[in-house]
């Protein structure tokens, strides 16, 4: 009977997932490379039956322009800065020690700084535009069925196109490639795994990638095939009263190519990168707090682009 109350758990779970991805809706697709946020450390890999509600908020300040693998004069890119706060609050909860389900909903607020194509004002004018936007909604499965401990795993799904994908000014100096949101549909597709590395010195390590391939587009833009990595130690053996404190080291990989279509600026995107981070986690049952700085060691870009010189994340996250 508890199986079969398990199965029809299931089945109504898959289905109302299946109901919203089938449901028109209209993307917070991140041309900025938000996508390496969503790797990281195992702090958000399932360990155990039940649940886990969790908010993180991550920055970049996108200020450097780049050309290739090194830095560029800022007169070659008409825009000047993409500034970004993102908030993500969401759920994770694992049924049984195989299957689980994730939500997770972005709100993002940037700052972006432009030349103006206003043709009142001296050409070469910088304006600033501001706004913010619900982003895309993720929803993924879990399976963790490898083994059982929960070491491996498997993640799938879709990011939802909800966010706004055409905030403009007068003057039209939003471009589809600066938008909070990208207009397209995204299946998901993501593993991890963690274990012992020296067990005397009390090391860890973990791995963790994920792909995100644009699916249905809005508009004539289709933005590019994206896939970001992590890899990386942490130790666990410090504690201050209950807490335990893990410091942790990781190298980010991000890949994507360029992106499509008529709205789109192609020969000015697709990149190649990989980013240094130390961290922190400290673990106080039933929470869990983390943050990071991820300062990129290697830059390739296709074109002019802006980059961050470091990169921000930090999380809170409740077990229950």
């Amino acid at each position: 009977m508890k199986n079969k109350n398990l199965n029809s758990q299931m089945i109504k779970i898959g289905g109302g997932l299946l109901a919203g991805i089938l449901i028109p809706s209209a993307a917070f697709g991140c041309a900025c490379g938000c996508g390496i946020f969503e790797v990281g450390t195992s702090s958000m890999f399932p360990s155990d039956e039940g649940g886990m509600a969790f908010v993180n908020y991550d920055f970049q300040d996108q200020n450097q322009n780049w050309s290739n693998s090194s830095k560029a004069p800022a007169a070659n890119n008409d825009d000047k800065e993409i500034r970004t706060d993102f908030i993500t609050t969401g759920v994770q909860y694992m049924f049984n020690r195989s299957w689980g389900a994730e939500i997770e909903l972005p709100y993002a607020y940037r700052s972006f700084k432009t030349v103006t194509a206003n043709p009142d004002v001296p050409p070469g004018t910088v304006t600033k535009v501001d706004w913010g936007s619900l982003g895309d909604i993720r929803l993924k499965g879990i399976y963790t069925g490898f083994s059982e401990d929960l070491s491996s795993g498997i993640d799938f799904g879709l990011r939802l196109p909800t966010g706004n994908f055409s905030h403009e000014n007068a003057y039209g100096d939003v471009d589809r490639d600066s938008q909070i949101g990208s207009g397209s549909t995204d299946i998901l597709l993501g593993g991890f795994h963690r274990g012992n590395l020296i067990e005397s010195w009390r090391l860890d390590w973990f791995a963790q990638a994920e792909a995100d391939l644009p699916v249905l587009t809005q508009g004539e833009y289709r933005p590019g095939f994206e896939i970001d990595g992590a890899a990386g130690i942490n130790y666990r053996g410090w504690s201050l009263g209950r807490a335990n404190i893990s410091p942790i080291a990781q190298v980010l990989v991000s890949e994507r190519t360029k992106d499509y279509g008529a709205d789109a600026n192609s020969p000015n995107s697709g990149y190649t990168r990989v980013l240094l981070s130390p961290g922190i986690e400290v673990h106080l049952h039933p929470f869990k707090i983390y943050a990071d700085a991820e300062v990129p060691v290697f830059a390739n870009v296709n074109g002019n682009q802006l980059v961050a010189p470091v990169l921000f994340k930090m999380g809170l996250s409740y077990m229950f």
